[in-house]
């Protein structure tokens, strides 16, 4: 598995949740993982229920086997004043910056700095080892943008070192860009079996392509379980009403006469076989369109009580058995 796993997805499909899932199921058996968020939203928190995350590497959670999960919510203007005091030794005079807004200024408007820190962090602490010579972090997973701004995202850096052709920030650059479109990378979608996030799945992983980043798998989220099978469906599709009711009397749900319990439930049951059949059919033809992209697909279960620190371990455990960890 790639050190640097990230995980990005359109709005809605719950990337979060599964890049909060992937850390735990990356962390089992005594390994060590940080999850890190990028967008300010503090969604890892409410996911573990814990307090808001600082900038700060916080331990989070435990996973199964004693591996421990660390939590990283990066702050572009802290990030910021890492940067200065790294390259430039201006702790002081860069905290003096911060309280006069410049930090807040060049954070906002500087074309792809934001990016450049916020990647930069990540791919420091990959990077990372102790005094021993052993990496700190066995693995780092993203919580990254959404599918629409990822390619740009992980690639703003090649736009700074063609702009900054020598010094620091062209080393940075260049040093981040080597991780990101290495081995140690991989690029993970995750996407709903509905058309519009397949879709922009599939327009994300060309992106990737063509930028020359590494492409991992495809993660299919909230998948609702089968309740028909093929042979089901043809039969939904063929049963006379008549029939229908026939057997619904015959379970002790009322007579077959018009007007009794059975009759009044016929229409009703068809109608929810009906819509299952379409969503069925749906499915089906999103399930080919992945399969046409030629990367590994696993499918998480949509559970049924709602997503709450159970359920993450839940799907963490899902995650491994499927070889993702």
């Amino acid at each position: 598995m790639s050190r640097l796993q990230v995980v990005s997805g359109k709005g809605g499909t719950g990337k979060t949740t599964v890049a909060a899932a992937l850390a735990l199921a990356l962390a089992t058996e005594g390994k060590r993982t940080l999850l890190v968020e990028v967008e300010g939203r503090q969604g890892i928190a409410q996911l573990f229920e814990t307090e808001a995350l600082p900038y700060e590497e916080r331990k989070i959670a435990v996973a199964p086997g004693g591996g421990e999960v660390y939590a990283l919510a990066i702050d572009p203007e802290l990030a910021l004043l890492d940067y200065l005091q790294m390259f430039y030794k201006m702790g002081g005079a860069g905290r003096a910056l911060k309280k006069l807004g410049a930090i807040d200024f060049a954070t906002t408007i500087a074309p792809g700095l934001r990016d450049v820190l916020l990647t930069g962090k990540a791919c420091e602490a990959v990077r990372r080892k102790d005094k021993s010579g052993r990496f700190v972090y066995d693995y780092v997973v993203m919580d990254a943008p959404p599918t629409g701004r990822i390619t740009r995202f992980l690639n703003v850096n090649d736009e700074v070192a063609g702009l900054a052709r020598i010094g620091p920030i062209h080393n940075q650059a260049q040093a981040v860009m080597r991780v990101l479109k290495s081995a140690e990378t991989a690029v993970h979608m995750v996407t709903l079996l509905e058309e519009m996030p397949v879709q922009e799945t599939a327009d994300g992983i060309a992106e990737l392509r063509a930028a020359r980043l590494p492409v991992g798998r495809i993660i299919v989220n909230m998948v609702r379980p089968e309740v028909l099978d093929a042979a089901d469906l043809e039969l939904v599709r063929s049963v006379p009403r008549a029939a229908v009711a026939k057997s619904l009397s015959s379970a002790g749900l009322g007579g077959a006469r018009r007007g009794g319990n059975a009759e009044r439930l016929v229409d009703p049951l068809l109608a929810q076989a009906d819509e299952y059949a379409e969503r069925h059919a749906l499915e089906h033809e999103q399930r080919a369109v992945l399969d046409e992209l030629g990367l590994p697909v696993h499918e998480l279960p949509l559970l049924a009580e709602g997503m709450d620190l159970a359920g993450l371990y839940e799907l963490a455990g899902e995650l491994r058995e499927q070889g993702l960890s």
